[in-house]
């Protein structure tokens, strides 16, 4: 029997916004701030080993798909332009093997209540960085317990 991966579903703009020091980052400057969003969520990609996808609002004229790290797990898309990332959001969840299986980070109130009733977990951006932080000590605990057993 196949085993599902968990999918964790970033609603880009949303989060980038709402943490404290990409929200003033992304005043001045989207790029790096949508960049250390993907580089954050990268981080419980590589420690939780969960497909992780962010998906930011508009860039041209289709979805725009990239894989950073040359993963397939690991997915940065931008939907078109005029086209919300909620949107494709929403298309990627109802597309999904099993929606339950699918965790979306959102403050969005329709988004959420939209892909829950598809059978989606939703989870705040607060919450999605209390999940990174414990992941990155659990890295960092694994790591100085290699350095003191070799």
């Amino acid at each position: 029997m196949e085993t599902s991966l968990k999918h964790l579903i970033v609603d880009g703009n949303n989060v980038g916004r709402a943490w404290g020091d990409t929200g003033k980052l992304w005043r001045k400057n989207a790029d790096a701030a949508r960049a250390l969003v993907v580089e954050r969520t990268r981080i419980w990609h590589d420690a939780m080993a969960w497909r992780v996808s962010v998906v930011f609002d508009g860039r041209g004229a289709e979805l725009s798909i990239s894989k950073p790290a040359g993963e397939s797990t690991f997915l940065v898309a931008y939907s078109p332009s005029g086209v919300t990332a909620d949107t494709v959001i929403e298309q990627w969840v109802s597309h999904s093997r099993n929606a339950g299986d699918c965790v979306v980070v959102t403050a969005d109130r329709a988004l959420r209540d939209t892909v829950s009733a598809m059978g989606a977990e939703t989870i705040g951006s607060q919450t999605l960085r209390e999940w990174i932080q414990r992941a990155e000590d659990s890295a960092q605990r694994r790591i100085e317990r290699l350095r003191a057993n070799p």
